[in-house]
């Protein structure tokens, strides 16, 4: 297999993004999803990325295929949390362990860094090593576990909420 060249995701990259996303959905609490995504939800996720530079969506792609995604989502939806983001990052479970998560979460977190990201912020299902490692790695800081809070797959789960700073000035950065 060719090695991953991550890029910006574009309208084309859809079903593959869905497909490498709901692998984590039918089997795993790494989402909190409970059914796939269909293509007219994940459609107006995309639509709902358009015209925001904070909003970024970044795919890895071997030999032509999707085999992850990294991307940034309001992290809330009042105005006065602009400057903050959720991000998330999926690999096809062939691409796991192999540095390619590293090189695309980076990637993602360099771009909200220079489009005047002040804070970026990630929920992790616990227990995940692998994944807090790589958070910790990146520059993310554990800020907090919130107990049982999502039920999937006949128990509950609890998550880790990481933070990484960016910036701490104001929102023009002066």
């Amino acid at each position: 297999m060719a090695e991953p060249i991550v890029r910006p995701a574009t309208e084309a990259d859809l079903d593959g993004i869905t497909r490498v996303y709901d692998q984590y959905i039918v089997d795993s609490a790494v989402s909190f999803d409970v059914e796939p995504w269909s293509r007219a939800r994940r459609l107006a996720w995309w639509e709902d990325h358009q015209g925001h530079d904070r909003l970024v969506v970044l795919v890895a792609e071997a030999d032509g295929d999707i085999v992850g995604a990294a991307y940034s989502s309001w992290y809330r939806p009042k105005v006065a949390y602009e400057h903050s983001l959720e991000t998330s990052v999926v690999l096809d479970g062939a691409w796991t362990g192999r540095g390619l998560g590293l090189r695309l979460y980076g990637a993602l977190l360099d771009e909200l860094d220079a489009a005047g990201a002040h804070r970026a912020y990630a929920v992790v299902t616990l227990p995940n090593d692998a994944s807090v490692a790589l958070h910790h790695r990146l520059g993310f800081r554990d800020v907090g576990v919130e107990d049982e809070c999502g039920w999937k797959l006949g128990r509950w789960w609890s998550t880790l909420t990481l933070e990484k700073r960016f910036d701490d000035s104001g929102p023009d950065r002066t």
